[in-house]
Parts: C-alpha cells; sequence; structure tokens
C-alpha cells in the first residue's frame, strides 16, 4: 500500500453541511470515551487515532500560497492509514498505474465469494485465518475450474479483492474477484477464449467448490491449532460441536455471486478504480452528523441512523490485521507468472497494454505531481483564481497550534 501527504484543511468540529461531513468527526467528539469503554485491537486503537488527527495541525504541513492572486491554505498532512476515508487517492492511483502494465486485452468477469452468516462469529474472533482461508478458497476454486479441460483447459488471470462490510456497516467478509476471460494453455503456445463473453461457470459448481475448499480448510486449520474460540463462541472449540458447525455448512448452498461481466480492460480499470482501495464508508456517503450521531446512505435513496457508540463500532469491525494484503493476484496475474506466462498470453493476444514503462519505481520529487499525472487531479491549480500555482511556504507557528479536543 502507498501511503502520501495530502492537502485540506482542517476539520474542527461536528460538521453541518454535506460537503464537509466527516467520519473523522465522530471520532474526534466520541473516540476517547469509545477506547475507555471497550476492549480494542492494537490496529483498531492506531486506525481510530490516524483517523482523529489526519490532516489536522497534529501532524503538521505547509501554507500553500498561489502564485497569481496570493490564496493561502494550510496544507495538513495526512495520517497514511490504509483504513482512513482520506488517504487513499494517490494509493489507488500508482496501483491501478501499476496493474496497467499486468492486463489482458480481453473480456473478464466478476465472480463475488461470500461467506455463510453462520462463519461470521469465528471470522470476527480469527480475521487473519479465515481471510486467508477465503483467498485460498476462492482462487483454487477458479483455477481448478479453468484447469479442467472440460471448461476451459488453462491458466486464468486472477485479481482478488477483500470487502468485509454491508453498506450498513455489518460484518459481512466477501470477496470480489476480477478473472480473465479465457485462459493460457498449460503449454503456452495458445489463448483459450471463453465460449460465452457472458459465461464463465455455473454458478453452483462455483458454490459447490468452494464450499469444499473452504470447508476443507477449516478443518485443517482446526487441527492446526490455528483456531481460537473467545466468548461469545467458547463452545465451538470441542470437536463434537465444532463438528455439527461443519456438518450444517455442507448442508447449505453457499452464495457465489456471477455478477454482470466486464466489456474490456477499459472497465477492469473503471472497477479496479472503485473498489481496490475503499474503505468501509465513503464520506460521499454521509448525509448527517450531529450530537445524536450519523446518518449515511445504503441503497435505493435509503438511509441508516446510528448513535455515535454504533457508528464507531461497526466501522472498526472492518480494520484489517497488521499487514495483512487484502489485494492479491493468482494465476497469470500471480507475481510468479509476471515475468513469464503472462507475457506469453500477452503476445498471443496482441497485447497493446503491454508497454512497460521505464524508471516506474521512481520515487516522485512531488507527490502531487504524481497524482496529477496519474489520476489528472490537480492539487496544485488555485482554487480560487484557477490560473495560479500553489507554492509550499512553510507553516506559521498559529497554525500549528493544536486546539483542545
Amino acid at each position: 500500500m502507498h501511503d502520501h501527504a495530502a492537502c485540506s484543511a482542517p476539520h474542527g468540529g461536528a460538521a453541518t453541511t454535506t460537503a464537509s461531513l466527516q467520519i473523522a468527526d465522530i471520532f474526534r467528539v466520541h473516540g476517547d470515551a469509545y477506547r475507555r469503554e471497550h476492549r480494542l485491537s492494537t490496529e483498531q486503537r492506531c486506525a481510530m487515532r490516524s483517523i482523529e488527527v489526519c490532516r489536522t495541525a497534529a501532524l503538521g504541513g505547509h501554507l500553500d500560497v498561489c502564485d497569481r492572486c496570493g490564496f493561502q491554505r494550510p496544507s495538513y498532512n495526512s495520517c497514511r492509514n490504509r483504513h482512513c476515508p482520506k488517504c487513499q487517492s494517490l494509493a489507488q492511483a500508482r496501483w491501478i498505474d501499476q496493474r496497467k502494465q499486468r492486463i489482458l486485452s480481453t473480456h473478464y468477469f466478476h465472480v463475488v465469494f461470500t461467506l455463510p452468516a453462520a462463519l461470521r462469529a469465528l471470522a470476527l474472533a480469527n480475521r487473519r485465518v479465515v481471510f486467508q482461508l477465503l483467498f485460498q478458497a476462492a482462487a483454487q476454486t477458479l483455477l481448478t475450474l479453468g484447469h479442467d479441460p472440460q471448461r476451459l483447459g488453462g491458466l486464468l488471470g486472477i485479481t482478488a479483492v477483500l470487502h468485509t462490510w454491508t453498506r450498513a456497516l455489518e460484518f459481512h467478509p466477501h470477496l470480489h474477484c476480477v478473472v480473465s476471460g479465457g485462459a493460457l494453455r498449460a503449454d503456452g503456445q495458445r489463448w483459450l477464449p471463453t465460449k460465452h463473453q457472458r459465461y464463465l461457470f455455473p454458478v453452483r459448481v462455483l458454490s459447490k467448490v468452494f464450499r469444499a475448499q473452504f470447508l476443507r480448510a477449516l478443518r485443517r486449520a482446526l487441527v492446526d491449532g490455528k483456531l481460537r474460540f473467545p466468548l461469545p463462541i467458547a463452545a465451538l472449540a470441542t470437536r463434537p460441536a465444532f463438528q455439527a458447525l461443519l456438518d450444517s455448512l455442507y448442508q447449505q448452498e453457499w452464495v457465489v455471486y456471477a455478477k454482470r461481466p466486464f466489456g474490456g480492460a477499459d472497465h477492469v480499470f473503471e472497477y479496479l478504480g472503485r473498489y481496490t482501495h475503499r474503505v468501509a464508508i465513503s464520506t460521499q456517503r454521509l448525509k448527517a452528523i450531529d450530537s445524536t450521531g450519523v446518518r449515511f446512505h445504503t441503497r435505493e435513496g435509503k438511509t441508516v441512523p446510528l448513535s455515535p457508540t454504533e457508528c464507531i463500532r461497526r466501522f472498526l469491525l472492518h480494520v484489517l490485521p497488521a499487514g495483512f494484503t487484502k489485494i492479491r493476484h493468482y494465476g497469470l496475474f500471480a507475481p510468479a507468472s509476471v515475468g513469464t506466462r503472462l507475457p506469453q498470453a500477452q503476445a498471443l493476444l496482441g497485447d497493446p497494454l503491454a508497454v512497460h514503462a521505464p524508471h516506474r519505481d521512481a520515487a516522485p520529487t512531488d507527490w502531487r505531481a504524481h497524482l496529477l499525472a496519474l489520476s489528472g487531479i490537480d492539487l496544485r491549480r488555485c482554487p480560487r483564481c484557477e490560473l495560479g500555482t500553489l507554492v509550499r511556504h512553510p507553516l506559521p507557528q498559529a497554525l500549528l497550534a493544536v486546539p483542545d479536543g
């Protein structure tokens, strides 16, 4: 994950207009009380604190001054935490720019693997283990079916993105997978396209294979002693109880959702731009914040009101374990294939996107210039006269004073 400093005026107390609403407002006002009353992980405490101080005087910054009209604006540093709604733009742009070198000019499918509700409590208590199993089971399902000569007979390209939330911020672990509409034959001499532009594999087959892959791995995790059983799932620690859970899960039909396929590489980039670095809730979804809590948009024009405590609780459900990778690549897109099988597939497709830009990993001298090159967002343009360039100066001491609270 690439982090960066960002440019914004600080937010103070509770916001009053939609444009200025920030989830950080709830954290700043109610965070201390929540920490005193609830037991939190190190990652959750770090995320809370980072969001509270993000783009405020507490992190220092610069003063941006327009070289034409004299407009001035304090530019405070970002917290760089991957769970912060305000710190993802440059990281997202850099990531997408890198992925453009590892794309195939073909159609793509969008497959979503979801864990059953009966597993959510276990997942909450064992996030790292269960999330890892989710990635492994979903990827193995797709790769196994892709290698099946009766279905495709080759190696697929897969990018998987972990999301853990619903629109109402409830805990709901699921994996969004972008899958190439074809596969590279084992000998590397032929590209095998899917028979249908709108069809990858039967959903019922995906569901059954995914269920078998996940539950087999979950049983192995139990035998290997990798699972914890704190309250309120302590009863599952006994073998009979855990076996009963497995038996019930084998009887369920697991949800694997094949969404409408992408039309091509351009649509994949559009999707990745929306999903890869998304956090549990974006500032655009916030409708109102006041002393009673927060109200935000869900679906079809509906909103959800939450008390400050419940809002913080739900947000923290989605803080990932330290160092956990939420975006992973398999098959043709796996790191081991980047220099071998992926170029073979690109050559077979006559891929015009397979152009390697020199000095891609060179650090930019100015992150704002890099963001402009990648996304077209120009943070150096004066917002008042729209002609001048914002030039950075040391921040006056008066603007570095951190207000009480």
